[in-house]
């Protein structure tokens, strides 16, 4: 019986570990392929700031993860901003990452000019006409990382439903493998691809079950508005 028991909790778990590398690999992509847009001299500013803001999101969102989930209809709209992940993750799975950009990857980028600069082509995201400045390089990530911190705190509170410890688990985990292994994990999902087509469909699973209880939350709550009617 201890067994039947143990097992959503295992499943829980399952799709939480899935869910956090393929989003952490995801964001470290987003800041690598930003930093390869800066002159080669400031990329490691540019690397260290954008994954230090995801950390520091991360654990801001995780801190508050519970009065998130009491907002009502934030459920159904994390759902609906999930699927909106996973359409993008599949535009990405579906080019193989041609354009892809590890964190390391962009220090071994080749450089290119400063801001106004004659035109040149790097690897992945170097822009045509002159490099992106430092301070919009780092603006853009930070605006990323809001979007995409939010959508692991959530998709990892929609796989653990009821099961606490292992929501704290997938949360401390989020943030453990965007500080210490993304680069490593980026990697991994750029060279076996089947990984990431397994945590899109977990994404997907989850964004479809939150928008279920989220739109089931939603008319429990404004059932009264169509009571007098």
């Amino acid at each position: 019986m201890e067994s039947l028991d143990l097992w959503p909790q295992l499943v829980a778990l399952g799709k939480v570990v899935a869910i956090d590398l393929v989003l952490a690999g995801d964001n470290a992509i987003v800041v690598g392929m930003a930093a390869a847009a800066v002159p080669l001299a400031q990329r490691r500013k540019v690397i260290f700031w954008g994954i230090a803001a995801a950390i520091v999101l991360r654990i801001f969102f995780a801190l508050i993860t519970t009065q998130l989930l009491a907002i009502i209809g934030l459920t159904l709209a994390g759902g609906v901003l999930l699927l909106w992940v996973c359409w993008k993750m599949y535009r990405e799975l579906s080019t193989h990452g041609r354009d892809e950009v590890a964190p390391d990857e962009a220090l071994e980028a080749p450089d290119v000019p400063a801001a106004g600069g004659a035109g040149a082509v790097g690897t992945g995201a170097a822009v045509a006409a002159g490099a992106t400045t430092v301070g919009a390089a780092i603006w853009q990530i930070v605006v990323a990382d809001v979007s995409m911190s939010l959508d692991n705190v959530l998709a990892v509170a929609g796989a653990a439903k009821d099961h606490p410890t292992i929501l704290v688990i997938g949360l401390v985990l989020s943030v453990v493998l965007m500080g210490a292994a993304a680069n490593m994990i980026a990697h991994l999902l750029h060279k076996h691809r089947w990984i990431g087509w397994v945590g899109l469909a977990i994404i997907t699973y989850v964004a479809l079950d939150m928008i279920w209880r989220g739109s089931r939350e939603v008319l429990q709550h404004t059932a009264w508005l169509f009571q007098g009617a």
